[in-house]
């Protein structure tokens, strides 16, 4: 559904509105976010090995250029958007350094005794090739002895093949560290729900929007998300408890266990000899969310304010220097202990304000328009929602302990939005009826009414080329208000798409390859178990051994009940196959990089046995691809 709209001026509601919003007061971040500087990286732009384009901070410029906000952003965001698009090689502390901006996460170097301990290796190889050449450059060249990855999010070790390599792992030259839990995460966040998340996420980001004051201007955290699949290389050591301390390339570091918060496997760390605290993504300069709009599992928004309390405890009253994974660093006890109380106190606030009203009867779309952001926190960058925001933290805060039912037995089997799409436009007295309601409400100033009834004609015809319109006008306006960069490039994203239509569909297999090279068997089987085709796999059983030559691993894999089984350690005396295969190869086939044919023609797979029993599982498999529809059936 191709269309000649461009994006729209403010309209006069919009421009009213971002008028009236106040901004932060605290000019030090201006200070903070620049102190330290060493160098940008040369041009600005950053390609991979083919010379495509993975982040280029130039198309920026027109945000570091003006310190007024244009009509179309929220002044706020555009505050926080030019203290993001800061970029470069900062000095931090003596031993501590920082490349910003080049990447929607932070890399930092640890100087050790021999060479460089590196604290989450950005999003993409690429990037953190060029942040590794750019500390390079200016302070010499040194081998990378230890990786930290804090969390189990993308943008925190998918780079990791910029800085080493799995041989220099593999040989012990380099030691690869993270929380307890880490890969098991990873697996569940970035592959067993992967397509649907990495399709959500081009709204919560915004990468297909064009940089801009109509398009985009930042992600919140960072300026923006590089373009390229991660990679991964397995930890090589766990962090099993708080307390912990280990010696890495001769820096001592003591570990704090934080599951739960920002996500599911996270850690803070100290380094009791120099007084910097590393709070990972636990901390940063916005209010985090406690479910991000791509989607994942709830956080705990109770534990998330404890955590950064008992860091307090463990680790306050000798910082002397904070870091985090993202944004700009906080310097001196006295100031670092401000931004940690606010930070504890706006995810308590938020968890314990939701509650409140949650047990006084209300629903969770009733408490998010009912909640406020108290002045204590709107005064500070910190605490505001550039990246997660109060409206649907606190409907996280609701799901989490009340599921997404609010008890309403008349939302507990709803029609799906292209029924319920039919009925509203008959309701209303057909097309050309709830346009005209639609119009009034848009040129009100309503827009949030607009998107809501507009949206259930364009579920009911998504060929109507003015309700497409018309819902692309309202909620581009409604991105122009947004103080959040989520909420923003939501907005901004659905009006793109309803105009020009969605992204052409293509394989996930690629982008999850890099992921699957560090998984284990078990975590490979668990994605293909979420890809069989079960209205399919009526009447069907099968059984097959498989015999990893690589890991030495003996595995039952077999079809039951149109699901998929698998159990490790052993063989089975009555399987209708085995398979003898290194497990690089099924990541090949699973990729489809290659097919089992190729490769048992190549002689790297044998299989004794009924060959059938492959194509009962294999044959059977869906193919997930990024581009589904969002704003349209």
């Amino acid at each position: 559904m191709a269309s000649t709209e461009q994006p729209k001026p403010a309209s006069v509601h919009t421009k009213s509105r971002n008028a009236a919003v106040s901004t932060p007061m605290d000019d030090g971040d201006f200070k903070r976010a620049t102190r330290g500087f060493i160098a940008s990286y040369p041009g600005g732009r950053i390609d991979d090995p083919s010379g495509r384009m993975v982040t280029d901070t130039n198309r920026y410029d027109f945000i570091r250029q003006s310190p007024e906000a244009p009509d179309t952003v929220n002044p706020s965001l555009w505050r926080h958007a030019r203290l993001n698009a800061n970029h470069g090689l900062f000095e931090v502390a003596d031993g501590v350094w920082q490349v910003r901006g080049y990447d929607i996460s932070n890399i930092t170097f640890i100087k050790g005794t021999q060479g460089w301990v590196v604290i989450d290796p950005l999003t993409t190889e690429a990037t953190a090739r060029a942040s590794y050449e750019l500390i390079t450059s200016h302070l010499g060249h040194r081998q990378v002895t230890g990786v930290i990855y804090t969390h189990s999010h993308a943008d925190h070790f998918g780079g990791v093949l910029g800085v080493t390599t799995q041989a220099e792992v593999d040989a012990g030259r380099c030691r690869v560290i993270a929380p307890v839990g880490f890969l098991h995460e990873t697996v569940g966040e970035n592959v067993i729900a992967g397509p649907a998340m990495n399709r959500r996420s081009t709204y919560q980001f915004g990468p297909l929007l064009p940089a801009g004051p109509t398009g985009h201007v930042d992600c919140g955290l960072g300026n923006s998300v590089p373009l390229g699949p991660p990679g991964l290389i397995a930890p090589t050591e766990d962090i099993t408890f708080t307390g912990e301390e280990l010696v890495v390339d001769g820096v001592r570091i003591i570990f704090q266990l934080t599951p739960e918060t920002e996500a599911p496997a996270e850690m803070n760390f100290f380094f009791p000899d120099f007084g910097w605290l590393c709070m990972a993504e636990n901390c940063s300069h916005t209010m985090h969310n406690l479910v991000p709009i791509r989607g994942a599992l709830v956080r705990n928004s109770l534990k998330w304010t404890k955590y950064i309390n008992e860091a307090m405890e463990l680790f306050g009253a000798d910082t002397e220097i904070l870091f985090t994974s993202h944004n700009w660093p906080r310097w001196g006890n006295e100031d670092l202990l401000e931004f940690l109380t606010l930070q504890r106190d706006v995810y308590r606030w938020m968890h314990d304000q939701t509650m409140r009203l949650a047990n006084k009867g209300y629903t969770g779309i009733e408490i998010a328009n009912m909640l406020k952001l108290p002045d204590e926190f709107l005064a500070n960058d910190h605490t505001r929602g550039y990246y997660g925001d109060l409206i649907h933290n606190s409907k996280a805060v609701y799901q989490r302990y009340l599921s997404w039912y609010d008890a309403n037995p008349a939302n507990l089997n709803r029609y799906a939005p292209t029924e319920a799409g039919k009925r509203y436009v008959e309701l209303a007295g057909g097309a050309d009826a709830l346009l005209k309601n639609a119009r009034a409400a848009f040129d009100a100033g309503d827009y949030r009414w607009v998107t809501e009834i507009v949206n259930h004609l364009v579920f009911a015809d998504p060929t109507n080329s003015d309700a497409r319109n018309l819902q692309a006008d309202a909620l581009e306006q409604l991105g122009y208000q947004a103080e959040s960069s989520t909420f923003r490039n939501a907005y901004l994203t659905g009006a793109q798409e309803l105009r020009k239509g969605a992204p052409k569909p293509v394989s996930s297999a690629v982008r999850g390859r890099g992921l699957l090279l560090a998984m284990t068997v078990e975590q490979v089987f668990d994605s293909l178990a979420v890809r069989m085709k079960q209205e399919e796999l009526g009447g069907l059983t099968t059984c097959i051994n498989w015999n990893f030559t690589d890991t030495k691993e003996l595995w039952i894999m077999g079809i039951s009940n149109r699901t998929l089984y698998y159990t490790s350690g052993r063989q089975a005396d009555n399987a209708d196959a085995t398979v003898t295969l290194a497990r690089t190869t099924l990541i090949d086939v699973v990729t489809q990089s290659t097919t089992f044919m190729d490769q048992i023609q190549e002689g790297n797979i044998t299989i004794a046995g009924d060959g059938g029993a492959l194509l009962t599982v294999f044959g059977n498999i869906d193919i997930f691809e990024m581009g589904f529809a969002i704003v349209e059936p």
